[in-house]
């Protein structure tokens, strides 16, 4: 959906005040560009923008549209056992040989744990499964918490062991679709695949770290069902 750009000045205002806000916008340009800001004011017929190394300044003109950019920042201190459907996590994990603190990570970046989550690209519940996905693996309702994290656990699994345990590729392909990764032979090139990537591994190495491991754990790539 395009905004006018009233709404989108109204929308931006509200955005910038927003306590807390867990996570940034797209603003979609008139030349098909999508730029991730974290803060935004207008200034007369202009958007300072604050962007990673700055701020910059927009013609407000060029601003048709504003996108949410579906990556949540997570808490990963929270033990385990304190997070919502924390023991879902565990089993699962544990069921498929997946570090718990991935799979924590995954549902952190994809839903924060809200069970409900719908994507504007229709994916769905705690881990953002789409439907075609989750009947592939065998999920009858896709918003129930214990079906979608065993479920999107599995596809974890199997992707980690499609990619040797590369952790990188792995989180790619979940996030943009195995057949961009094999096209790219790497991370694609995609600012929200990059920024999740990114955003995962930096929350699972806290966790790790919090737990007092000073590096990343591998996740497992053979075993479970």
């Amino acid at each position: 959906m395009r905004l006018g750009l009233r709404q989108i000045s109204v929308a931006l205002a509200a955005l910038a005040v927003l306590p807390g806000a867990a996570r940034a916008d797209y603003l979609v340009l008139r030349s098909g560009a999508r730029m991730d800001v974290k803060s935004y004011e207008l200034l007369g017929d202009k958007y300072r923008v604050q962007i990673d190394g700055g701020w910059a300044e927009i013609a407000a003109s060029e601003v048709i549209g504003i996108e949410p950019e579906e990556i949540f920042v997570a808490a990963p201190r929270m033990p385990l056992a304190q997070a919502p459907f924390g023991e879902l996590i565990r089993k699962a994990a544990e069921k498929y040989a997946v570090d718990a603190d991935l799979v924590f990570s995954v549902v952190a970046a994809e839903s924060n744990f809200n069970p409900k989550a719908i994507s504007r690209r229709n994916a769905r519940g705690l881990m953002q499964l789409l439907p075609e996905t989750a009947r592939r693996l065998g999920v009858r309702d896709i918003f129930d918490p214990a079906q979608n994290v065993d479920a999107g656990t599995r596809y974890l699994r199997d992707l980690l062991k499609q990619y040797q345990g590369d952790l990188a590729l792995t989180l790619a392909a979940y996030n943009a679709g195995p057949g961009a990764v094999q096209r790219y032979g790497n991370v694609p090139p995609y600012h929200e695949t990059i920024a999740y990537v990114r955003a995962i591994r930096k929350t699972y190495a806290q966790r790790k770290t919090a737990a007092g491991t000073n590096t990343v754990a591998p996740a497992a790539t053979s075993g479970g069902q």
